[in-house]
Order: structure tokens, then C-alpha cells, then sequence
């Protein structure tokens, strides 16, 4: 069984939340609005469709929160909306994108949030289904939080005055204005990184491959908007939608490219970094290398000094063993010139060797 969804914050808030059963948990908000003023809040998704059925020219606004299935396939019998659009929304975890189903535009979106404490980008769902006289939003996350879209639309009556279309603009305008902040926090996040890896941070390398992931997942989330927003702008006047909404449109698309070119830029810069993050990490391989190999040239220096001066003086010793040995008869014995002669020959070895190993500079 489906485990029952948290409460949105605009329910919460919503006098008719507590007003029993007839009020759907997922139904944060009903609204029917006429001439840019709202004219009737049904409690129930069959009251809406009533109420705007009763009032031509009226537009409804049904803002729907991790809806059942039961209650969207409801939704698209009472709008007429297509199975493929209902099994998206079902679903979820779709790719932003916009469909076109006869007279009803599905739109996919996908708003992020940056949590400053865990330092992580948070990415919530969102469709929407636009026609000719309503709008359908279906959340699965906390974000956007529509309530503020909603208020600014009904604050501002000759906007709202405009229908369907203009609500859609809203709505992609919020889920663009909140990747502003994402924006900042990845750089933050960047600029941080920068500092761990000329600082020699050992937990760097790990921290870059998270926030590539994350920003490789906003790329994913933001790019196919700028598509999406230049196909709404070249089909507005077959939509009948007016030169001002298109202007507040190519205002969007501007802010998007803008974030996906920031975003695009992230990516390149956390791929530089991690290729000077390698680099620097080679080179202080290569110093502690070369010190290893300093440190073993001068070790093999000493251990030939030694190992000269041990064959230097193991030629006297020898020398002096041999005559040491006290055989009665041994040749040179009782030799007049035999002591002077060995320490001669002591001496002369002593000497050879020594020129020999000074000439090889091991002394």
C-alpha cells in the first residue's frame, strides 16, 4: 500500500484543510478565476470542473501534491487528458520536457534546491498540464512551493487576466529564479575545492567527484529548458499568447541560458581541477621521490667510504696476520730487511687502494 504523503506546506496553511474528508490531502489549492480575479474555491476536483463549466471564459487552477493514481486518472477523465501524459505523471522521474496532446500542453519540470548544511543540491518534480481554460500542477516534492506563485499571480489581475498561458510562465519563471541560489552555492562549493587542493587536502579528490555529480544532475535538470522556451516563444502567436507574455518569456529563456552556461562552466572548472588536483599530487610523488632517491644516493656515498676505508686497512691487516701466525718455518722469518719490507708492502697497498678508490670517488 502507498504510504501517505507529508503535508505541503500551502495545505497547511489552507483554512479548508481542516473542513473533513470532502477536502483531498492532495488537493493543496482550488481555484476558479474570472476576469484575473478568483471566484469560487471548490472543496473537490468535481466542484472545480462544475464551477468552471458554469462560468465561460473562466480558467481553473487545481494545484495537486503527491496525488493517488485514482485521483489523476479522475483529473484526466474530467479534462480529457492524455493516458501517456497521466502515466508520466504517475510515474515520475521524467526528464523536463513539453509534449503537446490536442489543446492540452504537458510540461515537465524539475525545480533544485541547495541545502547550505549539508552542502547538496535537492531536486523536486513537477508537471504541469495546460489548457484551454485550466491549469493542473502535480507536485512530488516540497519544491517549488507554488503558494508564492499563486499569490503573485493573484496580486497582479492583468497578468492573471491572460489565462493558461500566463500561469505556465509563472511557474517556469519561480522554478528558474530558484536556481539562482543553487547557482551561488555550487560556486561557494567550487571556490572551496580550489582551497583544499592547493592546500593538499587528501579528501579533495572525493569532494570533486560528489560535486560533479551534482552539478552534472542540474545540467540535466536545466538544459533541455532552453529548447523547451524557444519552442513556447516560436508557437506563441499560433497559441494566441500576446507580445508581453512573450516578452516576460524571453526573459526566462535569457536567465536559463545564463544558468546553463554557468553551469556548463562548473563542470568544465571541476574537471580542470581535478586534473591540477592530479597533477599536484604527481609532483609532490615526484619531490618525495627525488628526496627517496637523494637520500639513497647519499646512503650508497657513505656505504662506499666505509667499504673503501674497510679495504684499505684489511690490506695491512692481512699483511700483519700472515707473519702473525709463528710457523718455525716460514720464509722471510729470520730476514734481515722482512719487517721493514712488510710494513713497505703495507704501506704501498694501503696507498694503491687509495688512489684506486680516490680516482673512482668513492673516497
Amino acid at each position: 500500500m502507498r504510504a501517505k504523503p507529508e503535508q505541503a506546506p500551502e495545505h497547511s496553511m489552507d483554512p479548508r484543510a481542516d473542513q473533513g474528508e470532502t477536502f483531498k490531502q492532495s488537493v493543496i489549492d482550488n481555484a476558479v478565476y474570472e476576469d484575473g480575479e478568483r471566484v469560487d474555491s471548490p472543496l473537490s476536483l468535481g466542484d472545480a470542473i462544475a464551477s468552471l463549466r458554469s462560468r465561460p471564459g473562466a480558467m481553473a487552477w487545481i494545484g495537486l501534491y503527491r496525488p493517488e493514481e485514482a485521483e489523476l486518472i479522475k483529473a484526466a477523465e474530467e479534462f480529457g487528458l492524455h493516458e501517456l501524459a497521466i502515466e508520466d505523471a504517475i510515474v515520475a522521474h521524467q526528464r523536463p520536457k513539453a509534449d503537446r496532446y490536442g489543446d492540452t500542453l504537458f510540461v515537465v519540470l524539475r525545480a533544485a534546491q541547495y541545502l547550505d548544511q549539508p552542502e547538496k543540491v535537492a531536486f523536486g518534480e513537477l508537471h504541469v498540464f495546460v489548457g484551454p481554460d485550466f491549469v493542473l500542477t502535480v507536485r512530488h516534492s516540497e519544491a517549488p512551493d507554488l503558494s508564492k506563485v499563486r499569490r503573485r499571480m493573484e496580486s497582479d489581475p492583468d497578468l492573471l487576466r491572460q489565462g493558461p498561458q500566463a500561469v505556465l510562465y509563472a511557474i517556469l519563471d519561480a522554478v528558474v529564479d530558484g536556481y539562482a541560489p543553487v547557482v551561488a552555492g555550487l560556486q561557494n562549493d567550487i571556490d572551496e575545492i580550489e582551497v583544499q587542493v592547493f592546500g593538499g587536502d587528501p579528501a579533495a579528490p572525493r569532494r570533486i567527484y560528489s560535486l560533479s555529480r551534482e552539478v552534472i544532475e542540474f545540467q540535466r535538470a536545466t538544459s533541455p529548458l532552453v529548447p523547451m522556451l524557444d519552442g513556447f516563444i516560436a508557437g506563441s502567436p499560433k497559441y494566441g499568447v500576446n507580445e508581453e507574455l512573450q516578452r516576460y518569456l524571453r526573459d526566462v529563456s535569457d536567465h536559463v541560458i545564463t544558468v546553463t552556461e554557468r553551469v556548463a562552466g562548473f563542470r568544465q572548472m571541476l574537471q580542470d581541477i581535478l586534473v591540477v588536483n592530479s597533477t599536484l599530487v604527481s609532483q609532490q610523488q615526484n619531490e618525495e621521490m627525488t628526496k627517496l632517491t637523494a637520500a639513497s644516493i647519499a646512503q650508497g656515498n657513505e656505504v662506499k667510504k666505509i667499504s673503501a676505508w674497510a679495504a684499505i686497512l684489511f690490506a695491512p691487516t692481512l699483511v700483519g696476520t700472515i707473519y702473525g701466525m709463528n710457523f718455525d718455518h716460514m720464509p722471510e722469518l729470520h730476514w734481515l730487511l722482512g719487517y721493514p719490507v712488510a710494513i713497505m708492502l703495507m704501506g704501498v697497498v694501503c696507498l694503491t687502494l687509495y688512489l684506486v678508490f680516490k680516482r673512482r670517488d668513492w673516497l
